[in-house]
């Protein structure tokens, strides 16, 4: 069980909606630190007076940073370190939802990603974890999981966070780094991404699918649901596992076939 208290994190896209509520989660949990990553300056700082008001002054801090732009991800590490001391949990929250401009996406939703665990994988964890064991969680979707045919742009980029996550936190890697890997699916949230219209989709065909496909969409967890079921899986979570958060019921583990499993059934 990882224990939280005492730990300093990070949060992209943490200005609001799950990634504002996991900073506050996290808090509650006993968090140090928290840095607040976002291109909202305005909700970020909002966001941070509240949280210090809460939690004590100089829990959080707010850090402008769009995470597909790597040294300004990674200025935004050095600076957390300056303030905190330390760094033991990232969360690579940041993404955007308009498929229309599939490059920003794939740059927000995938690169972000990767630029993060990265950064925080070969440097920041080995360097100034607190602890024997650091975790980066990664926010997928069940749309990285299934068919998805309104959002096949998000749902490539959903499927490839799985893939960095599954790979990156194998045994092979924790046993030399002691970084734990994690992945989160949130099923259907309700957050503003769920308001969309045809500018956000890659034509109108797609646009149709996703009302049609709406019609029959399950009731929407909050997010706070999400962002405790993500304070759950940091505690408990093993590396390359692949969690879902859905119904706003307890998170639950994918069971994924393994690379031998696949390879004994093909003829």
């Amino acid at each position: 069980m990882y224990k939280i208290g005492g730990k300093v994190g990070m949060v992209t896209g943490g200005a609001s909606g799950i990634g504002a509520l996991t900073a506050r989660e996290l808090l509650k949990a006993g968090l140090r630190g928290v840095t607040i990553l976002d291109v909202n300056e305005d909700a970020g700082l909002k966001l941070v007076d509240k949280l210090n008001k809460e939690f004590g002054k100089g829990k959080a801090i707010f850090i402008y940073a769009d995470v597909s732009v790597r040294k300004q991800f990674d200025d935004a590490f050095k600076k957390t370190i300056d303030v905190f001391g330390n760094l033991d949990i990232l969360v690579n929250n940041a993404a955007v939802r308009r498929e229309g401009d599939w490059e920003k996406h794939i740059a927000v939703n995938l690169t972000g990603t990767v630029n993060g665990t990265i950064l925080a994988y070969d440097h920041y964890l080995p360097l100034y974890k607190s602890g024997d064991e650091a975790v980066i969680l990664n926010i997928s979707s069940i749309a990285g999981l299934y068919s998805y045919p309104a959002v096949p742009i998000y749902a490539a980029t959903k499927s490839g966070i799985i893939g960095l996550t599954r790979s990156l936190g194998s045994d092979i890697h924790y046993k030399q780094t002691k970084i734990k890997v994690i992945a989160v699916c949130p099923g259907y949230t309700r957050t503003a991404g769920i308001i969309r219209n045809e500018d956000d989709f890659l034509g109108s065909t797609f646009f149709d699918i996703f009302k049609d496909s709406n019609k029959d969409a399950p009731v929407a967890q909050p997010p706070i649901a999400v962002s405790k079921g993500i304070v759950e899986i940091v505690k408990k979570g093993g590396g390359g596992s692949v969690w879902i958060v859905e119904g706003s019921k307890l998170p639950y583990e994918m069971d994924l076939p393994k690379n031998n499993e696949i390879s004994s059934k093909v003829t």
